[in-house]
């Protein structure tokens, strides 16, 4: 029997709910499964450890996650602790210590739910977003003089490397030729950024004639959150650079109904390192400790979380099992019109697995 090491940090906010929820649907998998168990190990960090210790993380905590097999994360964010601390302290640290470079998210219209997009069919909205995770627009880059005066003056730089394009805009274009429509748009924003960007334009031509099967096509970033509202069927793959891809897949997410829904991996391709799996919703402070949180985007970051453990028909069974319970009205959260609880949804979802129900399965969320 295989024994995967799994590292919990539930965070901040929600994150203390919707972690846990998860560990107990993964509990009730492996309990179905006579061919992996889960080996869980917990890590306090957050804005809790950073009123203890002045840091959201121990300096060394990289170390602590090293030898794990995969990371669930919950949320960061603290109303106490200004945002960038919460994230470049625990998040980032994470995600550019251990170099996961791609950040993916899919999105689809899951059955039962009420999707802003009325006229589009459920199948019409299928898509998986690729986000350049280490660089561009977050790098970090950048400082602030004369503070406080009004010479002040403050920048971010963009950085953007060849290698780091071409690894992501590679990684697009096999996930987008492992998907039945082998469709990949390019989101851009070369007219207004003259030189990274134009960059990345000449890169994706570049790596395109690796993939000849692979039909793609360019959109500015502007144009696209248009097109993903008007013409939702013509989009499969996309691929953008951290901050483009950060704001679009919210929207995704909105456009599918709800945040709470929706899920994140946060991968090494080349796997030197662990990668990490995480709902988008963030730390959502105004419905901590009330049962109110959504924690599909939870179990949907698992199934995530199994198929890059090459665990497929697991992560299937369990989309199975979020798909029937999201196809019960009585079973949506606050955020979906509902009034069921946390605790009703993970009830729900466990029991599907115990029972041993079939439904039918649905397509691999991501290429790992």
């Amino acid at each position: 029997m295989k024994t995967y090491k799994i590292a919990t940090i539930p965070g901040d906010g929600i994150g203390k709910e919707v972690v846990p929820a998860g560990r107990k649907v993964m509990e009730a998998l492996a309990a179905q499964n006579a061919e992996f168990r889960f080996e869980f190990e917990n890590f306090d960090w957050g804005g809790d450890y950073y009123r203890k210790h002045g840091m959201m993380m121990p300096e060394n905590g990289l170390d602590a996650l090293r030898a794990k097999d995969a990371i669930l994360f919950g949320s960061a964010g603290d109303n106490e602790i200004p945002d960038h601390i919460t994230l470049w302290g625990l998040r980032l640290k994470i995600c550019q210590g251990f170099d996961q470079y791609a950040n993916v998210r899919p999105t689809r219209i899951l059955p039962g739910i009420d999707a802003p997009l009325k006229r589009c069919a459920q199948e019409d909205l299928n898509w998986i977003i690729v986000r350049e995770n280490s660089e561009g627009e977050y790098s970090g880059v950048g400082g602030r003089v004369h503070q406080g005066h009004p010479i002040e003056a403050a920048t971010d730089v963009s950085i953007m490397t060849r290698v780091g394009v071409q690894r992501i805009l590679r990684f697009a274009f096999k996930l987008a030729q492992a998907r039945p429509r082998k469709l990949l748009t390019v989101i851009t924003k070369s007219n207004a950024q003259r030189h990274a960007m134009v960059m990345w334009d000449e890169v994706a031509l570049e790596v395109s004639k690796e993939f000849p099967d692979v039909t793609w096509d360019k959109e500015l970033v502007d144009a696209a959150t248009a097109r993903m509202v008007n013409r939702p069927k013509t989009l499969d793959t996309i691929v953008a650079t951290n901050l483009h891809a950060d704001i679009l897949s919210d929207l995704a997410a909105a456009l599918a109904g709800s945040l709470g829904i929706a899920p994140t991996a946060n991968l090494d391709p080349e796997r030197r390192y662990p990668s990490m799996f995480e709902p988008i919703h963030g730390s959502a402070f105004d419905i901590m400790g009330k049962g109110l949180a959504n924690p599909v985007g939870t179990f949907w970051s698992v199934v995530m979380l199994l198929e890059h453990l090459n665990e497929h028909e697991a992560a299937q069974g369990l989309m199975a099992a979020i798909e029937a319970v999201t196809a019960n009205p009585a079973l949506h959260t606050r955020d979906l019109g509902g009034t069921a609880t946390t605790d009703d949804v993970t009830k729900a979802v466990c029991d599907y697995l115990k029972s041993g129900q079939q439904a039918p399965l649905t397509q691999a969320t991501v290429a790992s």
